[in-house]
């Protein structure tokens, strides 16, 4: 396998380096946070046994694992990840996995010795190019004509009240300046009218688009409040904002980070919120 990135030159979200070293701190509430739905992409993309898969922004590689169980001896799953933390995370859970590889780089411009591929999956690892059409038309590339692609992507944050209210808490504190809605990150791709248009201008034809609509366990299931406020404030973006704003104006925010999910809390569950996110097929 090789590939045209050095991952010590990547770019990206910084999921190169501070992103991906936090989620790999946090790995496990992360995974257990957003894994009914890698689930349900993985039961509605339906890999078949001796399928060629790519797992695009895999991760620490469960979704590459799911996938290889599916795809069985015959077939063969690539995971691909920006982040050298997630990828090392990767191979070693993979270990006595043979039909599973990974590599670190940039799926943007990434070149596989052993394309094309008969499909592509991804769990929330497709939102974050600096050009989406030119990495789309990369990712063309790399899958058979007729291939298949599965995505899962979040919906507008509107629609999903784990974002909206903890964002409500954090500019309760502090000035948070409205960003570019397609800007590279978590919802880019909440615009299905942009998505569609970036697939067929990358070659990508009959885009069939679901919604999943469920709950997550803030902070993985199980969480005390105290447990998911500590989540969110160390991993998520709007904890560095608010750190920076000076100790005073964190506390404030975890104390009412800590009311708000514990109106939330679901003993036995967790700190469970809605959320609302496309399922998006398309053949190559």
């Amino acid at each position: 396998m090789t590939a045209t990135a050095d991952p010590n030159e990547l770019k990206g979200e910084d999921w190169a380096g501070e992103m991906g070293r936090k989620w790999l701190t946090h790995i496990d509430l992360f995974e257990g946070m957003i894994a009914p739905i890698g689930d349900a992409l993985l039961a509605r993309a339906g890999i078949a046994q001796g399928e060629r898969v790519i797992d695009l922004g895999c991760g620490g590689g469960l979704t590459s694992l799911a996938a290889a169980r599916a795809t069985g001896p015959e077939g063969a799953v690539l995971g691909l990840d920006i982040s050298p933390d997630l990828i090392d995370e990767a191979r070693r859970r993979a270990t006595d996995h043979p039909n599973v590889s990974f590599i670190c780089a940039d799926a943007a411009t990434v070149a596989l010795d052993d394309a094309p591929y008969d499909r592509l999956i991804s769990r929330f690892g497709s939102m974050f190019f600096a050009d989406p059409y030119a990495a789309f038309t990369n990712l063309h590339g790399l899958i058979r004509s007729g291939g298949r692609i599965d995505l899962a992507i979040w919906a507008a944050p509107r629609d999903n009240p784990w974002m909206m209210e903890l964002m409500g808490v954090a500019r309760s504190h502090i000035d948070i300046p409205s960003p570019d809605p397609r800007a590279p990150g978590p919802f880019a791709f909440a615009d299905l009218d942009y998505v569609r248009d970036i697939l067929a201008h990358a070659g990508f034809s009959a885009p069939d688009i679901e919604p999943y609509q469920g709950e997550q366990a803030i902070g993985g299931p199980g969480a005390t409040p105290d447990e998911a406020a500590d989540f969110a404030l160390a991993s998520m973006a709007i904890g560095r904002a608010l750190a920076e704003a000076g100790a005073d104006t964190l506390a404030r925010a975890h104390s009412d980070l800590v009311s708000l999910f514990g109106q939330r809390h679901v003993p036995g569950k967790g700190v469970m919120m809605a959320n609302k996110v496309w399922l998006l097929s398309a053949r190559a």
